[in-house]
């Protein structure tokens, strides 16, 4: 994607961003930020009992950046297995937001991703 198309992407979903909004009765909810700057998420997970993510939404304040990338993140995760969330890196971020952004503002770029990580820790096990 060229930078103009990248640039667009981003505004587009910190315009009309998917997958916002408080989910009721989450399995585990997560609030992270970057208190110099005041970017905040909140991410909201419900998995099945076959280890998928069968919702999830994200709330928050903060650049474009941040918000963008939870959206995308959002997008990304909706039906995927927890091995899936679990293995994503900040590479993966920077694929998604573009890599000049990420440069420029990893913590903003990498601020949803965090809180996902920490979520997935704080997540009730279930059997197998």
């Amino acid at each position: 994607m060229d930078r103009q198309a990248q640039i667009e992407f981003l505004i587009d979903h910190y315009e009309n961003p998917r997958n916002r909004g408080r989910l009721e009765k989450p399995d585990v909810q997560m609030t992270w930020g970057n208190p110099g700057c005041g970017d905040v998420i909140t991410i909201y997970l419900k998995v099945s009992d076959d280890q998928r993510i069968t919702e999830i939404s994200f709330e928050g304040e903060g650049c474009t950046v941040s918000q963008a990338a939870a959206s995308i993140l959002t997008e990304k995760l909706k039906g995927q297995s927890l091995a899936y969330a679990e293995s994503l890196s900040p590479d993966d971020v920077a694929g998604w937001v573009g890599r000049e952004v990420m440069l420029s503002r990893p913590r903003c770029a990498l601020l949803a991703l965090s809180t996902l990580q920490l979520a997935l820790r704080y997540l009730p096990k279930r059997p197998s």
